[in-house]
């Protein structure tokens, strides 16, 4: 008899080893078989990046009762796509990524690993989620993400997802979190973002650094100020990067050629 139990799709761009990632897989044993593809170390920044000019290798990790592991040499999309095509077997009732040692909202869902592969997911058009703590430290601290991760993948395998949407899903820090707040992602951008310094021979270089400036930070609706009170936030962010409203105020151009 087929296997009816839903196929979850499991990815990261801190690499298979994280302890996120691990803390995500045990957060939802239990509501289907789960297969992760992730990279075998560290791809933080990657967003959408794919592999194009090298071959991707990939080796069997763990294979014990509905838990599958492969590591992969490629970025967290290139483990959706070959998780997808190549290894489920079958196309996964979901995809999640994450929980990611860091924050991914507002405009760091531009550049995220973590939210390149859930975006990848709507792409196969699979209902999927990417999870972030808002703690950098490689230990830190998951316990309060379970109710949250274990909680959205149930409801959102129940009730799917728009087609080429998925969840950005970002986490406070702390157990005292007040609950979920269904936000947009907030106007800003990151400023000061290098610092300059010199390497061993002298010779200029620049290390990534910055703050994040909030355009609106007192707009209950964003995700920044749930995340500054204490709430789970959750976008929904879409494939589709159109701006259906200028495209009509736009539309007369072609009139001028």
């Amino acid at each position: 008899m087929e296997n009816q139990k839903p196929l979850i799709l499991i990815t990261n761009d801190d690499g298979y080893q994280a302890k996120g990632i691990n803390e995500l897989i045990e957060s939802v044993k239990g509501l289907g078989e789960i297969i992760v593809v992730a990279p075998d170390g560290p791809r933080s920044g990657m967003s959408s990046a794919i592999t194009s000019l090298q071959p991707l290798r990939i080796h069997l990790i763990k294979n014990e009762g509905d838990v599958r592991i492969y590591s992969c040499s490629g970025t967290p999309v290139d483990c959706v796509k070959l998780g997808i095509s190549e290894l489920a077997g079958k196309k996964p009732d979901i995809v999640l990524s994450g929980i990611n040692h860091g924050s991914n909202a507002a405009v760091a869902v531009l550049y995220s690993g973590t939210m390149g592969a859930a975006i990848e997911g709507a792409v196969f058009k699979v209902p999927s989620i990417g999870f972030s703590l808002l703690d950098h430290d490689h230990n830190a601290d998951f316990s309060a993400t379970h109710k949250y991760t274990r909680m959205l993948t149930e409801q959102v395998l129940k009730d799917g997802l728009p087609a080429g949407t998925c969840l950005n899903v970002n986490i406070p820090k702390g157990e005292a979190i007040k609950g979920v707040k269904i936000c947009r992602q907030t106007a800003g951008q990151w400023v000061n973002e290098f610092m300059p310094s010199k390497d061993g021979a002298n010779k200029q270089i620049y290390w990534l650094t910055g703050s994040f400036e909030n355009d609106e930070p007192h707009d209950e609706m964003t995700d920044e100020w749930a995340l500054n009170q204490g709430y789970v936030s959750v976008v929904p962010v879409k494939v589709d990067m159109t701006n259906h409203d200028h495209l009509e105020m736009i539309k007369s151009w072609e009139k001028l050629v």
